[in-house]
């Protein structure tokens, strides 16, 4: 992995043993509840206790004279070996990894393993994610009448076993943070679209949700003219929300009652 190659690179084992550096080393040996790794010029490095019984299951399919990537975690323990962790070291590699995903704003795949009243929850790599509702897109945000939280969870526990694509927002190694999102992938065309509109312009939409903040309105894209699609092309739809708070000339008390008013609003 080139992501492994890098990291190593940065902690070149010839350079004096160093606690938290990544290095490589080969199985030499294993015990009841050990395993023992020739780390090259700077010495024999050991997984035991919490670190062998944390990646036990991993270490058992190991043969001898396989190589792995470790993380020194003591520099010499009372029998004079290096203390080593086998799963610090893979967590640091995929965090690396997934640094270089957000840098080159990659697209990442992900099935769904849960639902909470803020958002999704979902694995990367081994690692917990968390995908806000506020980073959904909008046919996927739960329009909930007075933000009813039993309702939201709901609403979002049907995505659950499901498989998303998304894009890293956020991500804190050192607390193990994890932030997604969905309508990241969009915003780039978005922005493209966008660019056809003026401040000011007049657009006619349907209201597509009504929350207690606020009405989604879901209108037609607007083009260059080289942009144009064909005919017989989807054309997309935009969808934005009117803000309660400019809701307010139309003397509306609450926002329900917009139900009554039929289904089309014009909005400057």
């Amino acid at each position: 992995m080139k992501e492994e190659k890098n990291l190593l690179e940065k902690n070149n084992s010839t350079k004096p043993a160093q606690i938290g550096k990544i290095t490589e080393g080969k199985i030499i040996g294993k015990a009841r509840s050990a395993v023992f790794l020739d780390l090259g010029p700077i010495g024999t490095g050991i997984i035991y206790g919490k670190e062998f019984q944390q990646a036990r299951d991993e270490i058992k399919k190991l043969k001898m004279g396989t190589a792995l990537l470790v993380k020194i975690t003591d520099l010499e323990n009372e029998e004079g070996y290096i203390e080593l962790s086998l799963n610090q070291a893979s967590n640091e590699l995929v965090w690396e990894k997934l640094k270089k995903i957000k840098e080159k704003d990659e697209t990442l795949k992900i099935k769904v393993s849960g639902a909470n009243k803020g958002g999704l929850l979902a694995e990367v790599f081994g690692i917990v994610a968390f995908l806000p509702v506020s980073q959904l897109l909008p046919e996927n945000y739960p329009r909930v009448e007075k933000g009813d939280a039993s309702k939201i969870v709901k609403e979002l526990q049907n995505f659950v076993g499901k498989e998303m694509e998304v894009k890293v927002f956020d991500l804190n190694p050192k607390e193990e943070k994890l932030i997604l999102s969905e309508k990241a992938k969009e915003d780039e065309k978005i922005k493209e679209i966008l660019k056809n509109y003026q401040i000011g312009d007049d657009i006619e939409g349907e209201i597509s949700g009504i929350t207690n903040f606020g009405v989604f309105i879901k209108f037609p894209a607007r083009y260059s003219s080289k942009k144009e699609p064909a005919d017989n092309e989807n054309k997309e739809n935009l969808e934005g929300l009117i803000h309660i708070s400019e809701l307010d000339w139309q003397l509306i008390k609450t926002l329900q009652t917009l139900s009554r008013l039929g289904k089309k609003s014009r909005q400057k």
